[in-house]
């Protein structure tokens, strides 16, 4: 099957579908509900056919093209029939498997995230590190074949109805900064996990903090070998700031096209509906470059830094000229779009820092990119 080919069967069947497809709640601070469509949507998708394609056969994919992940993603999103943060976690977390996990591993879990049968979480950042993965205490102790974890994690997203978290964890000492790290697949009811979930400004739980207190996890879930974790993490990072970012501009796509068709006339200046659609289109160039280098075979890296920034970019930018076009009712309205544009705004704020800050990805483009040499 060829792109085209693809794209045709694939807009054929969600036109036919739609209905089962759409979202029945619409309430933006229910997450829970988000989740539970999301599952049926991937259910629909990967039982129809369409969300295997594009994945190892080795994993219950239908081999192909990555192309045909990101149009599905595009075609999801775009469509609205799901949120972009919430779908795009398996781009992100299933390559990560399917590289560095046991092979019997990977072909047992990866189905169940596809199928939407699991959701998977990645407990990277702590309180007291931030952006520095380098500096990660939560720490695992080598007790025969397992591994025991103590420690907390902190914005870790859908962590609350999440059954694995892939889990970077401290196996080394803190003088073996990077070397001692070591990535490990967590099974998240096993005991001694408590999570607790973080309210943000914008009314939903999408973050939690994690606690870890002596959980056992057997040392076959370790992704690669042990002292592996930073390499996971760098090669992880990427699959965030691809795919993933080019389903969300879909999305944005579609939100700016609601906005001119629902602002009043007037309402927006030429000159600032052509900022926005100016950042938005840099940065859909700059992605789909991007999906193209990896459906070659091309290995990702610190490139993908400028993918992010374009992104943030172009989000807070199309969601400022929401606030100048639609701001009685963004501040006030109580209906139900009304209440939805209020908490896309205020989400936006996050985009120059979800993902990794804009700071730290001009650095990373600065330092690894154009060789101006180490921070000071």
């Amino acid at each position: 099957m060829d792109l085209d080919e693809f794209r045709s069967g694939l807009d054929a069947w969600l036109d036919e579908h739609h209905d089962e497809l759409v979202a029945t709640s619409h309430d933006p601070g229910d997450l829970a509900a988000d989740m539970a469509h999301l599952s049926k949507v991937k259910r629909m998708t990967f039982d129809a056919g369409w969300m295997r394609w594009g994945w190892p056969e080795r994993v219950g994919g239908l081999g192909g093209s990555t192309l045909f992940r990101a149009y599905l993603g595009e075609a999801l999103t775009g469509r609205g029939l799901v949120e972009p943060g919430v779908y795009s976690m398996t781009e992100v977390l299933a390559p990560t498997m399917i590289d560095h996990a046991h092979p019997d591993v990977a072909a047992e879990m990866v189905p169940k995230l596809l199928r939407g049968e699991e959701t998977w979480c990645q407990g990277f950042s702590e309180p007291d590190t931030g952006s520095n993965l380098g500096a990660l205490a939560c720490r695992a102790v080598r007790d025969g074949d397992v591994w025991r974890v103590t420690g907390q994690k902190v914005w870790t997203s859908l962590a609350q109805h999440s059954q694995r978290c892939v889990l970077l964890v401290r196996t080394g000492t803190t003088e073996d900064a990077h070397r001692g790290i070591t990535a490990l697949f967590v099974d998240m009811d096993s005991p001694g996990i408590v999570v607790r979930p973080i309210v943000t400004m914008h009314g939903r739980e999408e973050f939690c903090e994690v606690f870890f207190d002596d959980v056992v996890v057997p040392v076959e879930r370790m992704l690669g070998p042990e002292g592996n974790g930073w390499t996971v993490a760098m090669e992880l990072l990427p699959f965030e700031r691809s795919t993933a970012l080019w389903h969300r501009g879909a999305y944005l796509h579609e939100r700016l096209d609601t906005l001119l068709a629902t602002a009043e006339p007037g309402a927006l200046s030429a000159s600032e509906v052509g900022a926005a659609w100016a950042k938005l289109f840099a940065f859909r160039a700059r992605s789909r470059m991007t999906q193209h280098r990896m459906a070659s075979g091309d290995k990702l890296g610190p490139e993908t830094s400028v993918d992010k920034i374009l992104l943030g970019t172009a989000e807070q930018t199309i969601f400022d000229l929401v606030a100048d076009g639609l701001a009685e009712d963004v501040v006030l309205g109580d209906d139900a779009e009304s209440v939805r544009w209020r908490s896309e705004f205020l989400y936006s704020r996050a985009a120059t820092i979800y993902g990794g800050s804009s700071e730290i990805q001009r650095n990373i483009v600065a330092r690894r990119l154009l060789d101006l040499g180490a921070d000071r």
